[in-house]
Formats: structure tokens, C-alpha cells, sequence
């Protein structure tokens, strides 16, 4: 599809058949499909490609993100690239030559052909294919009409150079703000033909990247979720991948990872960095028999988990549902727009006919009534009727995701413009969502930087969101924090003597027998256990 036109189309002949409710989406090129039960989705697809396009069922594969901007560089997109920046660097001079009278060397329109010619043949060839692909199957679109603005523009400067008087040596475009009825054979309209496809060129690019960075958030979302899991076979751990993991699994978390899936914990006590899903801070206590949920972190014990959803059944994976229906609905005005667009280019059509039969008959020359006739085709080009209300949504849902709103459809959206009153939570929403330090209360005697220091170098060693805002308030006040070792001791030591402490061979160390020893000057970062 390349313009809300298409879209439009395909919904028309996707709905004609018996039983099929369709929604076709330009801006995120996919269609919602209701089929009664046991139809063939093969039907779908050929209907699709009578009306001269491709369709392909949706595939679980998730696109791999570039380096930058988290799109799939596709080489649809590449090639795009590569015609714009070619119709840039071509179209800067003529245009310049045409409008600029003192550019105007001797053969100035003859470099202008040369320069336009590759734009109008090779950059607008997408335009003219779409164009010529629409007319085989007795339709418009948005294409139609740049091809043949562009091409009339082109064809009628060819006509004026070679069979006209804008050939001539030393021939000017001047700069004027009157207007004059003229046979037309004298101008030429190269700088139109070039600039409009350079400009819908850009529109085109623009647009196709706007989807990827919007359709990026669904990508990010699936990234939450951990990439391999320790599963438990036969009373061992081994590596597998998430995809391969199935319900009845169990499988290790150690302090740190990433939760796996779904599931219900087994064995181990630990604490749950749930903040993804909740925006809660503070880590749920979870112990045998609590539930956890998939790309939540481990922030304490080891965990057994044993799996009850996987794949598309899990939270994480509803939540990307949840957005991708959101970017694929269509809202009241985006339909609005769709049935505009659909009449649009039939209608430009119409009008340029009849401003050629109205010239005409009103007495002027053949060669200005084409002109005029060039000319409503030419501004009508530009297929932002049907492109602003997809890609606004599109983009609006998309960055709504990374920030962390959810939002159901577009109609949602939409509806939000009655909204009078907004109930908010604090924690993660009206708030940052993490910790920090606000205040040292200190018993009498006792310096706020020493309580500070030695708080902060204890605390520097967990991973506890209360922890850390601790050790980093310490960190940013002063500066640098002791090391933090711990080692057995007896209560000998304590006293003075050396003498290393007495327990049974295979009896643990008691944690009250183990004395932290801070060790002064050493950085933050550094520590040891």
C-alpha cells in the first residue's frame, strides 16, 4: 500500500465477501480480519491480490531492531532512502535555476533537463508503478495523481524544449507576481516536475519512519521479557531458551535475573522487582505458592518457578498485544479521513477535466488550457488527507507504551477529549517511582556524616531499591564510601585475641558471628564479600 487510498480499497473488497468484517490500517500496513469459524485464510489473501496487492499472514517472529532507532531496515526503506537523498542533491539546482533569474545561464534549460530527467524516471518510478498497477485494475490512488502531475509536468517541458520557443538560447524565467494567459509553449516546468516528487519523496520516508520508531515500542516491550532460563531436568540445570520452555517447567532464578515466564514458586523466598508491571518500587516478598510474572527481576533468594503460561499467554506478551490492537484500531476521524481519500483522487480527476474543457471552450489555446489542466494535478499531489490522523495515532500509542501507558485502542484516545477529571496513582506515575533519601535523624552524639558513611557502605552492598537510595544519597553527599568485608570472627577477636573460632564440621557460621569490617578511603564502587 502506498497511500490511505490503497487502505481504503482493499477494505472495500475485503468486506464484499459473505461473513468478513475487515479494518485495514495504512499507517501500521496490517488488516483486522473477523472470518466465520473454519474459513480458509487463503481466500482473504487472494482477494487481496486481485485487487493488486500482496498480503501475508501474520508470523510469531520478532523483527530483529537496528543499531539506532530500534527499526527494521528493510530494503524497501533503504531504497527509499537512496531516491530521496538522490532527488535532493538533483532538484537543489534546478529549482534554484528556475526561480533565481540571475542562475539563468545561456543553456540553463537544457542542464535542467538533464538534471530533472533521473528524479522524474527513476526517483517517482515507485509513484509511476503504483500508478500503472492501479489503472490494470480500473482504480485511482493518491499515486495516480503524482504520476501523472509529474509526468504531464515533465512531458510538457519536453513538448516546450523541443517543439516550442523554451529552447531557444538566452531564454529567461522571469520572477513576476502578475498573471498573463500565454500559449504556455515558452515555459517549462522541470522545477515543478522535480521539487514535487522530491518533497512527497520526503513525506514518503518520513512517514515509513515514523511507523518503525512507533511500531518500535511493541518491540520494546517484548525485549522486557529474559532471553534464556536454567530449567531443572532430571534433577539438573541446563541452559535452554525462553521460546523452548513449556508449561510444567521449572526453572532456577538466581538474584539479579530476570523471571522467565509466568509461574508459581515452588521452593526459595526472595524479593520481586515488579516495578515494570506495577511501578511499585519496593520488591514483593514471594515465597512457595506465590505467583510471579514473566521480565519481573529477582532481587533477592533464589527462586524455583515452576511455568504456567509461556509464549503468547503471558502478561508481558498481552501487554504487547495490547498495544499492537491499539496501533492497528481506527478512530472515528481516521475513518472520516479513509472515506475522503477514497473519492478524493476521482474527484481531482474530474476537476482537471473540466478545467481543460472549460479553457477550451472559454477560447484560449490548446496548450494553456493544458496547462491549467497540469496544474490541478499537480497541487493535488501531496496525500497528507489520508497520512496525518494514521501516523499521529500511530505515534501517539507507540510513545505512550515506552512511557508506560497502556492504551486500549484509538477510540480511546479519541474519547479522551471529554475527560474532565483524571484519577491518578503516585508511585511510578505523578512520582519518578524510585527512592531516595530524604532526611538523617541522628541519636544525640552520634555526627551525621559517620551515621551517613557507615550506613551507606553497609547498604551499598544490596541491590534493595531502599538500599541503593541510601548508599547513593551517602555517595552523592560525601563523596566517597568505606569498602565493605565481611569475615568470621569469634568472639575472642572481638575482645582482642586472635584465635580462630570453634564450630562442628558442616554447622554454617551464625549471622550474629559475622562482624563487618569498613575499611576507610576505598571508592564506592569497589567492594568485596
Amino acid at each position: 500500500m502506498t497511500c490511505a487510498s490503497c487502505a481504503n480499497r482493499i477494505e472495500r473488497k475485503l468486506n464484499k465477501i459473505d461473513g468478513v468484517a475487515a479494518t485495514v490500517n495504512y499507517a501500521t500496513e496490517k488488516a483486522t480480519v473477523t472470518v466465520p469459524d473454519g474459513y480458509d485464510p487463503a481466500q482473504l489473501i487472494a482477494e487481496v491480490k486481485n485487487a493488486g496487492y500482496s498480503a501475508t499472514l501474520p508470523t510469531p517472529e520478532k523483527p530483529a531492531p537496528s543499531r539506532e532507532t530500534g527499526e527494521t531496515d528493510d530494503p524497501d526503506m533503504a531504497s527509499l532512502r537512496h531516491r530521496l537523498i538522490g532527488s535532493v542533491l538533483l532538484s537543489v539546482p534546478v529549482i534554484a535555476m528556475a526561480m533565481i533569474p540571475a542562475a539563468q545561464f545561456t543553456y540553463w534549460q537544457w542542464a535542467s533537463l538533464a538534471l530533472a530527467a533521473p528524479v522524474i524516471v527513476w526517483a517517482a518510478w515507485p509513484f509511476h508503478r503504483a500508478a500503472w498497477t492501479n489503472l490494470r485494475h480500473g482504480t485511482a490512488t493518491m499515486d495516480t495523481l503524482i504520476s501523472l502531475g509529474t509526468l504531464s509536468a515533465f512531458l510538457w517541458s519536453l513538448y516546450a524544449l523541443f517543439l516550442g520557443t523554451a529552447g531557444t538560447p538566452g531564454m529567461k524565467h522571469p520572477f513576476e507576481l502578475t498573471l498573463a494567459p500565454s500559449h504556455g509553449a515558452a515555459n517549462i516546468y522541470l522545477e515543478v516536475a522535480a521539487g514535487v516528487t522530491t518533497f512527497i519523496l520526503a513525506g514518503r520516508y518520513f512517514e515509513k519512519r515514523s511507523k518503525r520508531q512507533a511500531g518500535a515500542a511493541l518491540r520494546a516491550l517484548l525485549e522486557l521479557g529474559a532471553k534464556e532460563v536454567s530449567v531443572l531436568r532430571d534433577g539438573a540445570e541446563a541452559k535452554i531458551a525462553v521460546d523452548d520452555l513449556v508449561v510444567g517447567d521449572e526453572f532456577v532464578v538466581r538474584p539479579g535475573e530476570k523471571i522467565a515466564t509466568d509461574g508459581v514458586v515452588t521452593s526459595g523466598t526472595s524479593a520481586v522487582d515488579a516495578s515494570m508491571l506495577t511501578g511499585e518500587s519496593v520488591p514483593v516478598e514471594v515465597g512457595p505458592g506465590d505467583s510471579v510474572v514473566g521480565a519481573t527481576v529477582n532481587a533477592g533468594g533464589r527462586l524455583v518457578v515452576r511455568a504456567t503460561r509461556v509464549g503468547s499467554d503471558t502478561q508481558l506478551a498481552q501487554m504487547a498485544q495490547l498495544v499492537e490492537n491499539a496501533q492497528t484500531g481506527k478512530a472515528e476521524v481516521q475513518r472520516l479521513a479513509d472515506r475522503v481519500s477514497g473519492v478524493f483522487v476521482p474527484i481531482v480527476l474530474a476537476i482537471a477535466v473540466i478545467t481543460l474543457g472549460a479553457w477550451l471552450g472559454a477560447g484560449f489555446p490548446v496548450a494553456a488550457a493544458f496547462t491549467a489542466a497540469v496544474a490541478v494535478l499537480v497541487i493535488a499531489c501531496p496525500c497528507a488527507l489520508g497520512l496525518a490522523t494514521p501516523t499521529a495515532l500511530l505515534v501517539g500509542t507507540g510513545r505512550g507504551a515506552q512511557m508506560g501507558v497502556l492504551i486500549k485502542g484509538p477510540e480511546v484516545l479519541e474519547s479522551t477529549r471529554k475527560v474532565d477529571t483524571v484519577v491518578l496513582d503516585k508511585t511510578g506515575t505523578v512520582t519518578t517511582g524510585k527512592m531516595t533519601l530524604v532526611d538523617v535523624i541522628t541519636a544525640a552524639g552520634t555526627e551525621r556524616a559517620d551515621l551517613l558513611r557507615l550506613a551507606g557502605a553497609l547498604e551499598n552492598a544490596s541491590e534493595h531499591p531502599i538500599a541503593q537510595a541510601i548508599a547513593t544519597a551517602a555517595t552523592e553527599e560525601l563523596g566517597t564510601l568505606p569498602t565493605l568485608r565481611i569475615s568470621p570472627m569469634s568472639k575472642a577477636r572481638c575482645t582482642g585475641r586472635r584465635r580462630r573460632p570453634r564450630r562442628r564440621r558442616g554447622t554454617p557460621i551464625s549471622a550474629r558471628r559475622l562482624v563487618p569490617t569498613l575499611e576507610p578511603g576505598v571508592g564506592a564502587g569497589e567492594r568485596s564479600g
